[in-house]
């Protein structure tokens, strides 16, 4: 099993950070991939990789919610991190419309200028959306050559909102959200084509059932699994293969 999208390089772990990987490879997770958000999880991101060669792989993105006055500088400044060391994929990016609309126009500038990195790279993308499906569709259309391939992490949107993004060739990041009673997805998840979905934490947040509200880690990856079989009456090992080749084959991970 793989854990897609997990932050284990911010502070919530830094008590425990080896016994949360420890865990995670106990309930059979093979890899953690590891998102940036911004200048400042860069040092403390690549440690965590270093230290745990064989588990963790990086990206390197500006989370949209880190978009500012300054985006250009610090795209400059995130991009020239690609010559120095080898990522997986450009992520996290996005558009957050959620807590702040300020920087909108900076935001769709900065998605778009790392969209245009993973084409230049062949790269793949991980993109992060709140309030913004919409017009993160529309940018994505607009900018998708062919090349460009990647997944909506933390996916809890409509089959029809699935559909659209699988017609573009991305994935859908199913997380804990995925095990919520209010979260929408007992009816979506029945629904998916299971060739383009991977699984995720988003650790430390958004901890499935029944560890709602506390810190989530990479372990969990596991429940999110059982939920999907449970909805799909898959066996979890069905879920567990396909979920893995899937992510196996976006992120190249051979």
């Amino acid at each position: 099993m793989i854990d897609t999208h997990a932050h284990i390089y911010a502070s919530e772990f830094d008590q425990d950070r080896a016994q949360v990987v420890a865990r995670a490879q106990q309930q059979g997770i093979s890899k953690i991939l590891l998102p940036n958000i911004d200048l400042e999880s860069i040092e403390p991101m690549l440690a965590t990789e270093a230290a745990y060669p064989d588990v963790c792989r990086s990206m390197m993105g500006l989370h949209p919610c880190y978009v500012d006055a300054n985006v250009k500088e610090t795209l400059s400044i995130i991009y020239r991190w690609f010559a120095k060391h080898a990522f997986i994929a450009v992520g996290e990016i996005g558009i957050d419309l959620y807590w702040d609309k300020t920087y909108r126009q900076e935001q769709e500038w900065a998605f778009i200028t790392q969209l245009n990195w993973a084409k230049e790279m062949d790269l793949p993308v991980v993109i992060h959306t709140r309030d913004s499906i919409e017009q993160t569709l529309k940018l994505l259309r607009q900018e998708q050559n062919g090349s460009l391939r990647g997944v909506f992490h933390c996916f809890g949107g409509s089959v029809e909102e699935a559909k659209a993004i699988n017609d573009l060739g991305f994935h859908l990041g199913l997380g804990g959200v995925s095990t919520f009673k209010n979260g929408g997805m007992d009816s979506v998840i029945p629904q998916l084509d299971m060739n383009y979905v991977i699984l995720e934490t988003d650790c430390p947040y958004l901890a499935p059932v029944p560890h709602r509200g506390k810190r989530n880690e990479p372990a969990y990856t596991s429940l999110v699994a059982q939920r999907v079989a449970e909805l799909r009456g898959w066996s979890l090992q069905q879920v567990d293969t396909l979920t893995t080749h899937n992510a196996q084959q976006l992120f190249q991970l051979f």
